[in-house]
């Protein structure tokens, strides 16, 4: 005979979670003295909000030099690896060769290790900024610091590329033709059709660039929201788990995709500046030329991706899923459409 578990409820869920808590938060207290000089107590412990697909903790740590805020990212309960994401491990070395080119980045602190027993994760320094898309584009504080800040994205992208992507092997290679391939049949998953996407996929594949003579590391995911701006500019590049080594032009395509400006349609970049301000920045920190045409194609793409990224919440939130959260970037799914029609009619979304 076998027994049937009962169902969990949510009240358990929740006791189970607070269990845990207490072993988590002493396993974390013990690398105090790893993460400052002379770390001695952890304190004032809490989850942060942000964080699609990583735990985000929010800590102090009591040393020499005083109390210091720390940030942990982490997989979700420490073990369940993305297997699309480049890995925790991985990205901490990223964000280390990042710091050494020059792009602002949170200081790592210690990369998790097994014996520490939090699973797969990091810790970093706390960098003080804003990091909501509606504010940065938006708030009169931080209305100084858009007017250079296209500037300064393209002079961190051309830092970003210059890294050697040979130190890191194990991040994947893709041409233009690859991605466009790979994006098409997560379309075809979908299962819904859409002439739009349909004829942005043509569109695409009939101007589809060459691979890059030099493949270079790409952050896959450099956009208005994954960057910490301060009142002075950009003070950190974050969210380094899609990078791979592919086209440098793709990073300056998605970052003027118009899921990113929330709003400023007028401001290509982000919401907060110009192309040409972008590309300038990236030319004079040691960039390749831009190639205009080029650059379009992958604005293009990038709208295409994230509309089959938005469609695919819609396949999700019919069959596994039905969660808010997926519905309501489900229906920006139509907004893609609009930004496609835009494009390719020669004018700009």
């Amino acid at each position: 005979m076998t027994s049937q578990a009962a169902p969990t409820t949510d009240a358990q869920t929740a006791n189970r979670r607070s269990e845990g808590k207490p072993a988590f938060e002493h396993a974390l207290a013990q690398l105090a003295p790893r993460l400052a000089r002379g770390g001695h107590a952890m304190s004032g412990l809490r989850r942060l909000s942000g964080g699609a697909t990583q735990e985000i903790w929010r800590f102090q740590v009591t040393g020499l030099a005083g109390v210091e805020t720390l940030i942990l990212r982490r997989a979700p309960g420490g073990e369940r690896v993305s297997e699309s994401a480049v890995g925790l491990e991985v990205e901490a070395r990223l964000i280390e060769a990042a710091a050494a080119a020059g792009v602002p980045v949170p200081p790592v602190r210690h990369v998790l290790a097994p014996g520490d027993g939090l699973g797969h994760g990091f810790v970093m320094g706390f960098v003080e900024g804003e990091t909501l898309g509606g504010r940065i584009v938006k708030s009169p504080a931080l209305a100084e610091a858009r007017v250079g800040l296209a500037r300064g994205c393209g002079e961190a992208l051309a830092r970003i590329h210059a890294i050697d992507a040979g130190a890191f092997p194990t991040l994947s290679q893709v041409t233009p033709a690859e991605l466009l391939d790979q994006w098409q049949a997560s379309y075809r998953r979908s299962d819904w059709p859409r002439p739009v996407f349909e004829l942005a996929f043509r569109w695409l594949g009939e101007r589809c660039p060459a691979p890059p003579a030099t493949p270079r590391l790409v952050h896959g995911d450099f956009r208005n929201g994954n960057l910490m701006i301060g009142p002075d500019g950009l003070r950190a590049v974050l969210d380094w788990e899609l990078a791979h080594v592919g086209d440098p032009m793709e990073d300056l395509g998605w970052i003027c995709v118009n899921a990113w400006r929330f709003g400023a349609e007028d401001r290509p970049v982000g919401g907060f500046g110009q192309r040409e301000d972008l590309y300038a920045g990236y030319e004079a920190a040691g960039g390749a030329p831009i190639d205009r045409a080029a650059a379009r194609w992958w604005e293009v793409f990038g709208t295409l991706r994230w509309g089959c990224m938005c469609s695919g919440m819609a396949a999700a939130f019919r069959t596994a899923d039905p969660s808010v959260e997926r519905a309501v970037i489900a229906r920006r799914t139509s907004e893609t459409e609009i930004d496609l029609m835009r494009l390719l009619a020669g004018g700009r979304a």
